[in-house]
């Protein structure tokens, strides 16, 4: 009666409307979805009706509605992967050992929770399930044995596949209650304390759409029945199916940054060296210039050639001669600097030069006479080198 009310429930409605098969494979007791276990989960009060049922969504050893210390209690977890780590494992036998039963129904298993156990599980798809659509076999035949079940049946539906097998068992410690298609091992027992563990390996089997097709719904009862009858509590446990989601915000929350900020001044001394690291980094990115050396004028080395030449005419005594060359020298600058014409030095050159260089027409007239006196003169004497020596200087300074 149970079993049909929920499928009615699960499929009537609207018949006028068409409606599109949801793959989503999700595993959760609250899902009508194909690939959810509402069925299931609402199967518990039929199958064990001594018993209380509870939900479970903490890890192993912070279970609300489970004790270490009493007997009588199940443990019931479906999930796309049984990946409990080492101290859960322990946890998880600890609480068998008492006397109570884990029925875990998953298609892969932890490394850590394998190497108790001593097998290995072998499957075609390793990736846990997932909300997205996953793609398999299209076809589930599952198999229990006899003993301890009455007798050899195969359950079976066109759906998802998604199992696995044991390729490895120690068969001294553990019992083969059922098979796949294919005569490999998919569900074991294992024994510790006054308890026991179940592992299953086709969670599929465990779905809606499974369990409501042809008599399916007896496979799921007698995989159950292997708990003890007078179980007490059950538990329906969803901690495995968001174990990945919990461990990642985990993760997030104990990242190094998060970590190193819970100390006050160990926080202060990252952020300080991070913003000296980006402030070096900034200084450095400015455009660098060679440095430019200081370049000192020229030396005008003509000039001092001619003073040389100039003070060994003087010691010799050869004014003419010396005047001769200071007399050639000024009429090259007045070439060089005023563009004039030095072949005749007559009253227009004298006008010319006084307009272009500025200087005082009596200076100008005073230079000239003198080269010209120069020429034809038989010597000069000391007073007349000097004078027109200081009559050129003045001139060089003031044009």
């Amino acid at each position: 009666m149970l079993t049909a009310a929920i499928a009615a429930l699960l499929f009537t409605g609207n018949n006028n409307r068409e409606k599109q098969l949801d793959e989503r494979v999700t595993l959760r007791k609250k899902d009508k979805i194909p690939y959810g276990t509402y069925v299931a989960y609402n199967s518990l009060q039929h199958i064990f009706p001594k018993a209380a049922v509870y939900t479970n969504m903490a890890e192993p050893g912070l279970w609300n509605s489970l004790s270490d210390n009493e007997t009588g209690q199940a443990l019931l977890i479906i999930a796309g992967k049984f990946n409990a780590d080492e101290d859960e494992m322990k946890k998880i036998i600890t609480f068998i050992e008492e006397g109570n039963d884990v029925f875990v129904s998953a298609r892969t298993i932890s490394f850590r929770a394998a190497e108790i156990m001593n097998c290995s599980v072998t499957s075609s798809f390793s990736s846990a399930y997932t909300d997205e659509e996953i793609r398999d076999e299209d076809s589930l035949s599952v198999y229990l044995n006899t003993p301890p079940f009455e007798k050899h049946t195969t359950y079976s539906y066109p759906g998802k596949k998604l199992d696995a097998f044991f390729s490895k068992i120690d068969e001294k410690t553990t019992g083969v209650l059922g098979e796949d298609d294919r005569g490999r091992p998919n569900f074991i027992r294992l024994q510790s304390g006054k308890g026991n563990l179940y592992i299953h390996l086709a969670p599929l089997a465990f779905t809606n759409y499974f369990l409501l097709k042809n008599e399916n719904i007896r496979y799921y009862e007698k995989a159950l029945s292997v708990i003890g009858p007078d179980t007490r509590k059950v538990v329906w446990d969803e901690y495995y199916l968001n174990k990945k989601m919990f461990n990642e915000e985990k993760e997030k929350k104990n990242g190094w940054f998060n970590v190193l900020s819970r100390y006050p001044a160990l926080k202060a001394a990252l952020l300080t060296a991070i913003f000296t690291l980006l402030l070096y980094v900034l200084l450095e990115m400015r455009r660098k210039q060679r440095y430019i050396p200081v370049v000192k004028k020229p030396r005008n080395d003509s000039m001092d050639f001619v003073k040389t030449i100039g003070r060994l005419y003087f010691d010799k005594g050869d004014h003419k001669n010396l005047s001769s060359k200071m007399s050639a020298y000024f009429l090259e600058h007045v070439r060089n600097k005023y563009k004039l014409l030095t072949g005749t030095l007559d009253e227009e050159f004298v006008k010319k030069l006084q307009y272009k260089s500025g200087a005082e027409e009596h200076e100008v007239r005073g230079i000239v006479s003198f080269i010209k006196y120069v020429e034809d003169a038989p010597a000069i004497s000391d007073k007349q080198l000097t004078d027109f020596h200081k009559q050129l200087e003045s001139f060089y300074k003031k044009a």
